[in-house]
Order: structure tokens, then C-alpha cells, then sequence
């Protein structure tokens, strides 16, 4: 299962949790499919650290 196919199921049981998604082969149409379905971030690799501080900062004050 891949992370979006998991972020689909989580979604479809009702669990919603802050997803941050972090690939080395990114692909627009996987970046998108995450965001629209609510990922809090799509980082690809490499990445500065602030910019996952950043996002893991973002997504808790989502999630409150």
C-alpha cells in the first residue's frame, strides 16, 4: 500500500491525522492527490530541516 493509498483508507475510516509526506520520487499527481485529501505538507527529498519544523508546526495547530 502505498502512503496516499494509506492516507485514502485512513480517510475512508474516518481517521483523520495530520499526514506529512515525505518522498524521493515525487510526482505532481501523487503530490496533489495528497494535498486535496488534506496532507499537511508534501516534502521532497532533500529538504532543509526548518522546512519539516515547519511543516510538523503547521500541522499540529491544524490538528488542534
Amino acid at each position: 500500500m502505498s502512503g496516499v493509498d494509506l492516507q485514502d483508507h485512513l480517510i475512508a475510516q474516518g481517521i483523520r491525522v495530520p499526514v506529512i509526506f515525505i518522498s524521493a520520487f515525487p510526482e505532481e499527481r501523487t503530490r496533489k492527490r495528497a494535498l486535496e485529501a488534506g496532507a499537511a505538507g508534501f516534502l521532497t527529498k532533500p529538504f532543509d530541516g526548518k522546512v519539516l519544523i515547519d511543516c510538523v508546526s503547521n500541522a499540529l495547530q491544524e490538528s488542534e
